[in-house]
């Protein structure tokens, strides 16, 4: 089950997301069991990115189904006030393991063998002491910070989707900011990495509060104005970055197209 597909505001979805998350995280126990790495390569892929995907679903769905029994009842304020609060505490998380944090996001590799090969710990590199106590067969000293990263990533995009749905019933208008006079709504037609790659550019430029603005407030915007999830942006850029070629291509089309109606235009 997705997350950004299922609908996480029904207790029975959360509770068939953490059982399926930790049935699959079990297949992976027996299967890593039962077969052997063929290098190292394949060892660091593993915890670097196959475990943690999957372990941060399971993290991401308990913590949503406790946000789900906590959450007040209250006014709008109050629970907005509620969810900041969340988000916040997810954010001091971050800031305290902000290095591994950085290196992650960055694709950084330099010290995957480290992080991400059993046996290989590094004292000095490990920050989460309760490494220390798990399974030395299923766990490096990392995977659990990877899982973490995607886990408060999730979070924190639920968390910006449930205060845009408060601010809509906030604002109690019944005509959407996203319609046309005619009523035809004004939908994003590009795809989501084309978005993704503007609010980047934008944030980048200084043109959205004189560059204060953060990626996620952006995104959180752009999704509340076109009515889309654009799920993990930190994500889709490490992917932009990567490109071998046209790394800007849909700033450069955006260039190009001005430029061809402003020369039509003139003629």
């Amino acid at each position: 089950m997705e997350v950004e597909r299922a609908n996480v505001n029904d207790f029975n979805n959360v509770e068939k997301g953490i059982s399926i998350s930790r049935k699959c995280l079990q297949k992976l126990r027996v299967c890593l069991r039962e077969n052997k790495f063929e290098n190292q390569a394949q060892e660091i892929k593993f915890f670097k990115e196959q475990k943690p995907c999957i372990y941060a679903r399971l993290k991401f769905y308990a913590k949503w189904y406790h946000y789900l029994i906590q959450k007040p009842e209250g006014s709008i304020k109050i629970q907005r006030k509620f969810i900041d609060s969340k988000i916040k505490k997810l954010q001091k998380k971050n800031l305290r393991n902000l290095d591994f944090v950085k290196y992650y996001r960055e694709n950084a590799t330099v010290l995957d063998e480290f992080y991400f090969l059993r046996g290989k710990d590094n004292i000095g590199l490990v920050s989460d002491t309760s490494h220390f106590y798990t399974d030395a067969e299923f766990s490096t000293s990392h995977d659990n910070s990877v899982a973490k990263i995607i886990a408060y990533d999730l979070l924190i995009n639920q968390y910006s989707i449930e205060l845009i749905r408060l601010r809509k019933l906030s604002l109690g208008k019944s005509k959407k900011v996203n319609l046309l006079p005619n009523d035809e709504r004004l939908s994003w037609t590009a795809s989501k990495t084309d978005l993704i790659e503007l609010i980047y550019a934008l944030q980048a430029s200084g043109a959205i509060k004189s560059g204060t603005a953060g990626i996620k407030e952006m995104a959180s915007a752009c999704e509340y104005i076109f009515e889309l999830n654009l799920g993990n942006v930190y994500r889709t850029f490490l992917e932009i970055r990567e490109r071998k070629i046209d790394q800007t291509k849909f700033i450069d089309r955006l260039k190009t197209n001005l430029l061809r109606r402003m020369e039509e235009t003139d003629g």
